[in-house]
C-alpha cells in the first residue's frame, strides 16, 4: 500500500503554527469507472475551490494564515515557507504541502507564516481550498 509523505503547516493549541511530517496512507486499491485497479485516498468530500497562483521573481509574502486549510502543490518553480516556530521548508514541483495555520495569535510581529519563491523563476502554485475546520493537531489528513 503506498505510503505518501507531506508536510503539515498547523497551528497549536497556543496559537502557534509548527511543521510536522505527515503521510497519506489510507489508500484502496479499486478501478475508477473501467479502468484497471489502482491505488485511491479520498481525503475530503466536502467543498473545495481550486486556484492557481503565480508568485514573482523576488516575492515575498509576510506574515498571513492560509485562507482555509489547503493543499499547496508547486506546479514549477521553488518557494520556501516559514512557521513561526522558525521552521523552514522548501518545496519545488510535486513537493506539496497541507497549509492549515487558520487561528494564530500574533507573537513578536508573527502570525501564521511567510512565503516567497526562490531562484530566477516565478513559482506557480496549485492550491485546492478545502471547506473544512482546521485540526489544530499534525496530520489532519490520512
Amino acid at each position: 500500500m503506498p505510503r505518501i509523505p507531506y508536510w503539515h503547516l498547523w497551528a497549536d493549541e497556543n496559537g502557534v503554527s509548527h511543521f510536522a511530517e505527515a503521510f497519506l496512507e489510507n489508500f484502496e486499491f479499486k478501478g475508477v469507472g473501467d479502468a484497471d485497479p489502482q491505488w485511491n485516498n479520498q481525503l475530503y468530500a466536502g467543498g473545495s475551490e481550486l486556484v492557481f497562483t503565480v508568485q514573482p521573481v523576488g516575492w515575498v509574502g509576510e506574515w498571513h494564515e492560509n485562507p482555509k486549510p489547503q493543499w499547496i502543490v508547486p506546479v514549477s518553480g521553488r518557494w520556501w515557507v516559514e512557521a513561526m516556530d522558525g521552521t523552514r521548508r522548501e518545496f519545488g514541483p510535486g513537493e506539496f504541502h497541507l497549509g492549515e495555520d487558520q487561528d494564530c495569535r500574533a507573537q513578536n510581529g508573527r502570525q501564521g507564516h511567510r512565503s516567497g519563491t526562490i531562484g530566477d523563476t516565478p513559482c506557480v502554485l496549485m492550491c485546492v481550498r478545502l471547506d473544512a475546520p482546521p485540526l489544530h493537531r499534525p496530520g489532519h489528513f490520512k
